[in-house]
């Protein structure tokens, strides 16, 4: 068949293909595309809570904000969230859980109508227009629902293409998926130096200028690298998209992979609070005067950075390592192992929160060194379980599926989030480490149940690839 001998050809260019770093030039290219994307993203998030707390839901602002009445009072019945403070911890957690859920629309749009290259090039210029959006207060809601469709359109797809350099035994996918969550780290850490910076210190327009002029950068150099991408999955055939037929197996595969959902989302609770409660946390229980200069709260994600960018390029090197010894666990087996250890991260905010007074902020290491050591296994290697796992055809599809992880895990944040002045501050940090527990041991219980099922293509018995 045509179309099997082309996706042959495409495998075994692709495992010729070493030009970047072992990988395909491809991924360097993606790479840093998704590198000015993060910096957009993450500058912004740095900004987003704490400018929501300190400027624009005060009176005198959130009068201008056009909308926002009914919005306010809808994210109050979904987050109980009452003050302030928490009803910035609740809008940041909506913002950061549906850029999570936009995905699915992006990856139907770019796999059923207009391919992948153009969904990504729509994605980029909604989010450079909500950036620039975000600089006055009367757009607000303009520049999030901009952000929000713009990452669903860029967000899965481009994760996607990066899986697609690859064939399905192609060993590399997983070290390559973790290369370019490399390029995001390097980018979280210089995002929020800059936007925090400019947003905190000079005008909170500066900071969200800046990220707005990132996403440009992204844009550009996304259109400047797409002759090394792969090609578009749909073929069309007669006019009509050649696919091949789900299998059983197919079939299992997808129903397990959703069923995990609920228990990745409860895995990065303690990471994504990041984003949100421990900003407005840090000003309480760290000082963040660094050699006589007040460092930005916003920066705090740069600390978070550095740490998880020398861990993350750590655990690759570990990983490889191992792998020339002994036998590499599977996908699912490093992201139990990953949770189990960020599980403990939470803890030592709760030692420190016990104490009732301001410490000093070397005391974020741990925490930050714990939680990063772990999420290095999660985020990434979860992104190449469902990229490999994916049925040819769903491959964007089912990247947006991965992400309503984060949707739910996001909601969930929220929801927890909305407790920091209801209950004692080391039990708010303690329901984190429950809830990442409780997702360990599902995820051990996941392997000892679907292990083969979820297995690589070259691991699985030759039977179960009947249909």
């Amino acid at each position: 068949m045509a179309v099997a001998a082309d996706d042959k050809a495409r495998d075994d260019k692709a495992r010729k293909d070493k030009a970047f770093l072992g990988h395909p030039v491809g991924l360097g290219w993606l790479a840093a595309s998704e590198f000015w994307e993060r910096f957009s993203y993450y500058g912004m998030q740095a900004l987003l809570v704490l400018y929501l707390s300190k400027w624009l839901l005060l009176p005198g602002h959130i009068e201008h904000v056009w909308g926002i009445g009914p919005f306010k009072s809808m994210i109050e019945w979904i987050y109980g969230a009452n003050t302030t403070e928490t009803l910035a911890i609740a809008i940041t957690a909506f913002y950061a859980s549906w850029v999570y859920g936009t995905p699915i629309l992006g990856g139907l749009l770019a796999d059923r109508l207009i391919g992948r290259t153009r969904t990504v090039t729509l994605g980029a210029s909604l989010m450079a227009a909500g950036q620039f959006f975000m600089m006055t207060d009367a757009t607000f809601l303009i520049a999030i629902s901009c952000l929000l469709f713009g990452v669903g359109c860029f967000k899965g797809n481009i994760a996607s293409q990066v899986g697609d350099l690859y064939s399905h035994e192609d060993q590399r996918r997983a070290d390559g998926f973790q290369i370019y969550f490399l390029g995001i780290q390097i980018a979280v850490i210089i995002a929020p130096f800059i936007c925090s910076s400019l947003g905190e210190k000079v005008d909170w327009r500066l900071g969200f200028g800046a990220a707005g002029v990132a996403m440009v950068f992204g844009l550009i150099t996304y259109l400047s690298g797409r002759k090394n991408y792969p090609p578009e999955p749909i073929r069309q055939v007669a006019g009509h998209a050649e696919r091949p037929k789900l299998t059983t197996r197919d079939w299992q595969t997808i129903a397990v992979l959703v069923v995990l959902l609920p228990v990745l989302a409860l895995s990065v609770v303690g990471n994504q609070q990041i984003f949100a409660a421990y900003l407005i946390w840090t000003e309480k229980f760290y000082d963040m005067n660094v050699l006589g200069w007040n460092m930005p709260i916003g920066m705090m994600l740069s600390v978070d950075a550095v740490v998880s960018t020398i861990l993350m390029a750590g655990v690759i090197a570990f990983w490889r390592w191992y792998g020339r010894h002994w036998r590499e666990p599977d996908e699912i087996t490093k992201m139990a192992i990953g949770t189990a250890i960020s599980a403990l991260a939470p803890l030592t905010l709760a030692a420190i929160s016990a104490g009732g007074h301001k410490v000093s902020l070397a005391w974020a290491i741990p925490f930050h060194v714990i939680n990063d050591l772990g999420f290095a296994n999660v985020l990434p290697v979860g992104l190449a379980l469902y990229s490999r796992a994916a049925p040819k055809g769903l491959g964007g599809f089912m990247i947006a599926i991965y992400y309503l992880h984060l949707l739910i895990g996001n909601s969930v944040t929220g929801r927890i989030g909305a407790l920091l002045d209801k209950v004692p501050t080391p039990e708010f940090w303690v329901i984190h480490v429950g809830a990442m527990a409780i997702s360990a041991v599902l995820l051990v219980l996941a392997k000892l149940f679907f292990g083969r099922l979820l297995a690589p293509a070259y691991d699985a018995p030759a039977e179960a690839a009947k249909a």
